[in-house]
């Protein structure tokens, strides 16, 4: 297995996005635009994950080419992306913003695919390659917040061109896994999306992402706003995603113990807590870093569980639309609806009203994920513990 090529490309994907989802809005605060107009550009970047991973994951799926589309993607987006320089108005950022994604959004489900499949039947062991991605998150929010505090953040759109380019370099590198021919029997996708417990599943992603709007849209300008420094607010991610690379070590330990229904449960139910902190005692540092802490099972336990259960449900040569489902639905339309009303709830009632609101939602996502997937779990034909 190609271990360090595929986690190259993690470390690169995801230093792309420890730059892009803590500073993002902050350069776009400094272009002078408002909380609902960057909630609404956040919101159109997003809306691409809803069609574009379907569409790549179905060529995919028919040409199983995945790596070569995952170049093809990220050549195309760092190439797009450059049009940043070129103009700031609303509608220019805009429509670079949805091009660039919508070629962005093309690699992540197809490496996801190629890694499991790698993995085979030790898919408990993804979060061991993750972790880079983790690794990468953290090295671009921590160098990033003390030269952004110096620089300004006119040197946040250099940065991410050059790892958008790191991205493409590095998917050079990882081979094709050719994997052997589908048998017959596998239901038809229609069938494997009327069942309960997929759809289940489907709609929890959808609202725990949802429930991370005014996080990933608004975190570092809340904390702006009252008084913490780009370097702290640096840090700040960085102690998440760092408890996050810890849940991604023991994760592969701790499923056989638990099982996946659970882990998820938990991951839900500490996300609403976690909320509820940030919105209510953002002035009081001991508080936000516990709530930074719980982001390795509100992003590392969740992502980890959701992951292989979609891997699970979707089998044979419905991966790759599986994995498109999941990020398109999940990161794509709950993105996007996330960033929309973060940004409205942001200028009608500030920030506490904001993550009060996020943490119902992780509530209600919860309260669907313990009635219909503890019901369905019999049907599945792996139990969800191994």
């Amino acid at each position: 297995m190609p271990y360090w090529r595929l986690s190259g490309f993690y470390l690169f994907y995801f230093a792309s996005l420890g730059a892009m989802m803590p500073y993002w809005s902050l350069y776009l605060a400094g272009l002078g635009f408002t909380p609902a107009a960057i909630g609404q550009l956040m919101a159109l970047m997003m809306m691409t994950k809803i069609v574009s991973p379907n569409v790549w994951g179905w060529i995919a799926d028919h040409t199983g080419r995945r790596m070569r589309i995952v170049q093809l993607g990220s050549l195309a987006a760092a190439l797009i992306f450059a049009g940043v320089f070129l103009g700031n108005h609303f509608w220019w950022l805009a429509a670079v913003m949805m091009s660039f994604s919508f070629f962005w959004n093309a690699s992540l489900p197809q490496v996801e695919v190629t890694t499991l499949n790698y993995l085979g039947e030790q898919a408990h062991r993804y979060s061991g390659i993750r972790l880079w991605g983790s690794i990468g998150f953290i090295a671009a929010v921590a160098a990033l917040g003390p030269a952004l505090d110096r620089f300004g953040t006119a040197l946040l759109p250099p940065v991410l061109l050059a790892l958008f380019s790191g991205i493409w370099l590095s998917s050079l590198w990882v081979p094709e896994r050719i994997v052997a021919p589908v048998p017959h029997g596998y239901a038809p996708l229609r069938e494997v999306l009327s069942r309960p417990h997929v759809v289940t599943l489907l709609v929890v992603c959808f609202l725990m992402q949802a429930s991370h709007g005014p996080y990933y849209t608004f975190y570092s300008l809340y904390l702006q706003e009252h008084g913490y420094s780009r370097s702290i607010i640096g840090q700040l991610w960085a102690l998440g995603v760092i408890a996050e690379i810890g849940v991604f070590l023991v994760l592969h330990r701790v499923v056989p113990l638990f099982g996946l229904r659970a882990l998820l449960l938990a991951s839900l139910g500490l996300a609403a807590l976690r909320w509820l902190l940030i919105g209510y005692f953002v002035d009081n540092l001991v508080i936000l870093i516990i709530a930074q802490v719980l982001h390795a099972a509100t992003f590392g336990v969740y992502h980890g569980a959701a992951i292989q259960l979609i891997h699970r449900y979707f089998r044979g040569h419905h991966q790759g639309r599986g994995q498109a489902l999941y990020s398109s639905i999940s990161y794509g339309a709950g993105g996007a609806v996330g960033a929309l009303y973060s940004g409205y709830v942001w200028d009608m009632g500030g920030g506490a009203m904001t993550y009060g609101a996020a943490a119902l939602i992780s509530a209600l996502a919860c309260f669907f994920a313990w009635r219909v997937l503890r019901v369905n779990e019999q049907d599945q034909p792996r139990r969800l513990e191994n």
